[in-house]
């Protein structure tokens, strides 16, 4: 088979999928997962349900899935901001705010029912243990150059942030999400510098 007949098929195919897990997340959003039928997303997804099953075996199979892609971007963002060319702080910054951001606009736009339902996907503890591992990354970074304290591990001190930063996912606004950056950083025990070159409120508002 030609190399660009071969390309577009699986361009089709990632196409054909995206409208699937789109469209399931949409309605399982709205009407809860419990409730959802594979018949209604095939017609929210504009195709047949014998196509549906070639995809996916039900609706929670197609749930996890979106769950799991969306959990991989954030993942990968957040790993390019850790990794990115800036001082060390700046990019401590960039990931604490970029998180609490997603953590906030989930915690506005993801139901309990659709949450616990995916959390119970096996590849979650996965995605938590790379997210954490991004955090300890850099935070030890952050320690060799003496801008984050040094007298709690790098590990204790990422599942500090992890579980401080979701916290956003019940914020009022993007203000008060700063405000628990800000809280997070002193946690850390961040060099007057770091504080002092923050423009946290400012940057999340920018990006949304």
């Amino acid at each position: 088979m030609p190399k660009l007949w071969d390309e577009s098929i699986d361009g089709h195919r990632r196409a054909v999928r995206d409208a699937i897990t789109e469209a399931a997340w949409q309605l399982a959003e709205e009407t809860g997962p419990l409730s959802l039928t594979m018949s209604q997303v095939a017609k929210a997804a504009g195709i047949g349900r014998a196509t549906l099953y070639k995809y996916f075996i039900d609706v929670e199979s197609i749930l996890i899935a979106h769950h799991a892609q969306h959990v991989e971007g954030h993942l990968q963002s957040l790993d390019e901001l850790r990794a990115g060319s800036g001082p060390v702080g700046s990019r401590l910054v960039a990931v604490l705010r970029a998180y609490a951001s997603i953590c906030f606009h989930r915690g506005r736009h993801s139901s309990v029912d659709v949450s616990s339902l995916v959390h119970r996907d096996p590849q979650v503890a996965e995605a938590e243990h790379r997210l954490r591992q991004v955090f300890a990354d850099l935070i030890d970074e952050a320690a060799a150059e003496d801008i984050v304290r040094v007298d709690v591990s790098s590990d204790e001190l990422a599942a500090y942030c992890l579980r401080a930063l979701s916290a956003a996912g019940q914020a009022a606004d993007l203000g008060r999400v700063a405000r628990l950056v800000r809280l997070v950083l002193d946690g850390l025990g961040c060099s007057l510098e770091v504080h002092e070159g923050d423009q946290i409120a400012a940057m999340i508002s920018r990006d949304h």
